[in-house]
């Protein structure tokens, strides 16, 4: 297994020429099993634009090992989704967060492990009013679920989404 270290990866607000890239990334196989089929580029360019723009609040950033762009990790505060934050019921000052590695060869290697504590840490943690950060892979991802697990996420439960119609385990990290 691959050690990873912050020499190796970091993370870059993500750009409006990094939507190109991030539209191939959802339309990869191993990608689509579990964020869902791909819409069209306008589309998915709306969705991230909004976000790049500041006209959705969720922060996204590439994910970068040495030069290169691998994946996509997102975070957002619960309360500014009231219907997702009333469908987990995780609480006040949760933060929620996604991600995906866009190169198939970097899964299994540590490196979505990696991802998630680093993150979390340096920048989930770093708004002194989060004091938790859930995610809620697919049930059927395992090793998504295990990532998270030793990032330090425990499994709370498992609830049914009604916009994908498949069943997700939340799992939850406390601030330390």
């Amino acid at each position: 297994m691959t050690r990873w270290s912050e020499s190796d990866v970091g993370f870059r607000p993500l750009r409006v020429d990094d939507l190109p890239l991030l539209y191939d990334w959802l339309g990869r196989e191993h990608v689509r099993r579990w964020w869902g089929e791909l819409g069209s580029y306008e589309e998915a360019v709306e969705e991230y634009l909004a976000a790049i723009e500041g006209r959705d609040p969720a922060d996204v950033y590439r994910i970068v090992v040495g030069e290169d762009a691998v994946g996509l990790v997102q975070t957002y505060i619960l309360a500014d989704y009231p219907e997702y934050a009333a469908l987990v019921d995780a609480g006040e000052g949760v933060a929620g967060l996604d991600l995906l590695l866009g190169e198939a060869s970097l899964t299994g290697s540590g490196l979505g492990t990696y991802v998630i504590r680093t993150f979390v840490s340096q920048v989930v943690f770093t708004r002194p009013e989060t004091r938790a950060c859930v995610a809620d892979p697919d049930v059927r991802n395992h090793a998504s679920i295990r990532a998270f697990e030793k990032a330090g996420f425990r499994r709370v439960r498992d609830y049914h989404d009604p916009d994908d119609g498949e069943l997700h385990a939340l799992v939850r990290v406390e601030r330390p």
